[in-house]
């Protein structure tokens, strides 16, 4: 894992330190996501379910973000966070706090691959996020985000697991945009 993440630049542009494990990361149809590949924002639109080895007593927070915004070339929104959830008791995101709902992948057309990166941290404690809360119904406050920044205000440490896949530009990306008008 640790070598593939650095292949797809991973490491450094959204984290400095590779991840121990791989976070499992399935699609609706039983669309497992493996490091690299290329998925369609149509196989993406919907929240997957992530599976890791939780502890019981333990929170996590999970997030996925986009440092291709609006293209790997001219990254001037580095990330786009499309999904960022706290506080996770053991492994049951369902229960965690959502700070940001799920979006699905949206490149804009003609801007190549974009990598899409899901990062699990182990929180030190049940936490109280200060950040505003974002619906899938608006990409406002998504841009210009840091995970980094994020794990260090919350003092997260380094990712615990890892996964991302590539999407690029199809035609479910203009129904997306249209959502996020709210």
């Amino acid at each position: 894992m640790a070598q593939a993440l650095q292949t797809h630049g991973v490491i450094p542009d959204v984290v400095d330190k590779v991840p121990a494990n791989v976070l499992n990361v399935t699609y609706p149809n039983n669309l497992s996501i493996e490091i690299g590949k290329v998925l369609t924002p149509t196989q993406v639109k919907d929240q997957p379910t992530v599976q890791w080895d939780g502890e019981t007593n333990a929170f996590y927070t999970l997030c996925m973000t986009d440092p291709d915004a609006p293209s790997r070339q001219n990254p001037k929104f580095r990330e786009w966070h499309h999904w960022l959830v706290g506080n996770i008791p053991g492994s049951d995101v369902s229960k965690g706090d959502v700070l940001s709902e799920y979006i699905g992948s949206g490149p804009p057309q003609g801007t190549g691959l974009h990598r899409y990166v899901f990062l699990l941290y182990k929180q030190p404690g049940k936490l109280t996020f200060n950040e505003k809360r974002l619906t899938n119904r608006s990409g406002d406050n998504r841009g210009k985000f840091s995970i980094k920044n994020f794990a260090a205000k919350y003092k997260l440490g380094d990712p615990i697991a890892g996964n991302m896949y590539q999407a690029e530009f199809d035609d479910y990306v203009p129904i997306l945009y249209k959502q996020l008008e709210g």
